[in-house]
């Protein structure tokens, strides 16, 4: 786990001392992803660069599994975090396999065990060794080089990894192809990654949990979900958009609308939709399933049991209030402007499913 407490950043000395990140805290749990966002100058590359101590630390403490990252020895703190930077960063006069070794290298491992890892990780994200392992950055396609970038970064087993804005540099398609391969990656390897990026999209694609900082300070710390469901202060609603009451949707699972019954029929008419579906994703399961019997469906535990109950009303106040965020409005917008009729619910379910 990487824990920061009350810390800061401070460049200059006397009277222009600027706070660059200014007392922050927060945890980062074995196996998740962190993504660090906020606008320019906000202090998130900062942030991420004291882990490895690329970046000093003026005030407050980091540690890595409860030890002071200032007390480590610096070269053997860096060797096992891996790093990831725009474009890979790769050694242009290097062979792929021999950038991919390169930490291996400076750890003393002979040259077949440095090959035959090149060669694994090469395979692991997506790059046949055989036609990639000898070439040069050069012959390689800008998401090829990135490719190679995290193999690197995961070349000694660092538990953990930093990586800063690596799909910053390449074209939509491909950062898109990315960020996918990414979650399958560390699906696979479960390694603590620390993030940044400017792109909301990005970070709740990506992000197990989202640290929003603006001038040096965190606005929210929380999952995608928290920061669309619950945003804590208008900066965080601005910098996510309007569109984010939609987006909760993406972030909601059924399971958090059922009601506790336990009175299940048993029979093969009654619906039944797994509770790990998002409102979105069980919004299609049911207009393209056969009319079921009943004003709503069950909802399934993860070993598969139905335990709640959804009725098509809920569900429909569900989708037409964008699973109402849990601020309250303008106290000069009126009632009516903010809260949906039941007539209007019903027109919702009545769509979803008609009876």
């Amino acid at each position: 786990m990487i824990t920061l407490e009350h810390v800061s950043k401070i460049f200059g000395s006397g009277d222009q001392q600027v706070r660059a990140v200014n007392d922050i805290s927060f945890e980062v749990p074995d196996g998740e992803i962190c993504v660090l966002i906020g606008p320019s100058g906000s202090g998130k590359t900062t942030t991420m660069r004291m882990i490895n101590r690329l970046e000093g630390i003026s005030e407050g403490t980091i540690s890595i599994d409860g030890r002071d990252v200032t007390q480590m020895n610096v070269v053997e703190l860096r060797r096992n975090i891996g790093y990831v930077i725009q474009q890979g960063g790769l050694f242009p006069h290097f062979t792929v396999a021999d950038n991919v070794g390169i930490v291996p290298r400076l750890l003393g491992w002979p040259k077949t065990r440095r090959r035959a890892r090149a060669e694994e990780l090469l395979e692991l994200v997506g790059l046949d060794p055989k036609l990639h392992a000898d070439r040069y950055p050069r012959q390689l396609s800008g998401g090829q080089q990135q490719r190679v970038g995290v193999a690197r970064a995961l070349a000694a087993d660092a538990n953990i990894i930093l990586m800063d804005e690596p799909f910053g540099a390449v074209d939509p398609i491909t950062r898109n192809q990315l960020q996918r391969w990414l979650r399958q990656i560390q699906a696979e390897v479960q390694k603590t990654i620390v993030f940044v990026t400017h792109d909301i999209n990005e970070a709740f694609l990506l992000g197990d949990r989202v640290v929003l900082m603006n001038n040096g300070a965190v606005e929210q710390n929380g999952s995608p979900a928290d920061l669309l469901r619950t945003p804590a202060s208008d900066f965080v609603r601005e910098f996510i958009g309007d569109e984010f009451a939609l987006q909760a949707l993406e972030y909601t699972y059924i399971r958090e609308l059922a009601q506790p019954k336990q009175d299940f029929p048993g029979d093969d008419e009654a619906l039944v939709i797994p509770g790990s579906l998002t409102v979105t994703e069980a919004s299609w399961e049911l207009t393209h399933t056969d009319e079921p019997a009943g004003d709503g469906f069950w909802v399934a535990n993860d070993e598969g049991d139905p335990e709640g109950y959804v009725s098509y009303h809920d569900f429909a106040t569900a989708l037409s209030e964008g699973v109402a965020t849990e601020y309250t409005p303008d106290d000069d917008v009126p009632e009516d402007d903010v809260t949906d009729t039941d007539e209007q619910r019903e027109e919702v379910a009545g769509a979803i499913h008609p009876r």
